[in-house]
């Protein structure tokens, strides 16, 4: 029989990524570990900047009012999903990463201005282009039920992120609940590392996209 994939991302990634599952017939579980809320922030005068750095869909979905004072700038996003998300709200997209924040980051010319709209917990990144940071969203943590924590008894978990990772553990513990009946599918190396020992399983996808840790997750879905 098939292990089920459970999904820890917040909405709308959680939609997105239950669409991939289907698509690779296999059975998803929402269990979102987070919600993403707007912050309150003020935009900077824009003539100090070149460009907006986005790594992530949610800073254009949940920037809010304040982004139109910014929207003449050009974009640097993180993946295509971030890139799609700005252009849908009017912004002009120049670069595209491959997921890999500090490998696009690492491409850009010193002399670039970079405004970085983030997260308010974010991985921390310096270089000399990105010359301010602005969280204008975060990710809140949800509380998981012993409920939640059944469903995910003998399924793939997807790990999108460390601090997914964390949370995850963290929650399991705070239950009193062991993680050995559970096997993880880690979008990176990093993300595998944050999850720590104790998983019946754990596997790191080939690149950090949804299709190489959907990949991944399907063989250890598939495998007694």
């Amino acid at each position: 029989m098939t292990r089920p994939i459970v999904i820890l991302r917040p909405q709308p990634g959680t939609t997105t990524t239950a669409q991939r599952v289907r698509a690779a017939q296999l059975d998803p579980i929402a269990i979102p570990l987070f919600v993403v809320v707007p912050l309150d922030w003020t935009p900077p005068d824009p003539s100090a900047f070149d460009a907006l750095l986005f790594s992530s869909a949610n800073a254009p979905r949940h920037a809010g009012p304040g982004l139109a004072a910014l929207a003449h700038l050009p974009v640097v996003a993180v993946g295509p999903g971030t890139a799609h998300t700005a252009q849908s709200a009017g912004l002009t997209v120049i670069e595209t990463g491959n997921q890999d924040l500090a490998a696009l980051v690492a491409r850009q010319p010193a002399h670039q201005r970079l405004l970085w709209l983030a997260g308010r917990d974010r991985i921390a990144l310096t270089h000399p282009a990105i010359r301010k940071i602005i969280p204008v969203y975060a990710s809140e943590p949800v509380r998981l039920t012993l409920a939640d924590a059944d469903r995910m008894a003998g399924g793939v978990v997807l790990i999108h992120s460390s601090r997914a990772a964390r949370q995850l553990r963290a929650e399991l513990d705070r239950l009193g609940l062991p993680r050995t009946s559970i096997r993880v599918a880690a979008i990176s190396a990093r993300a595998a590392n944050a999850a720590g020992t104790g998983w019946e399983r754990i596997a790191v996808a080939a690149a950090p996209n949804d299709a190489a840790l959907i990949a991944v997750a399907r063989s250890l879905a598939i495998d007694p």
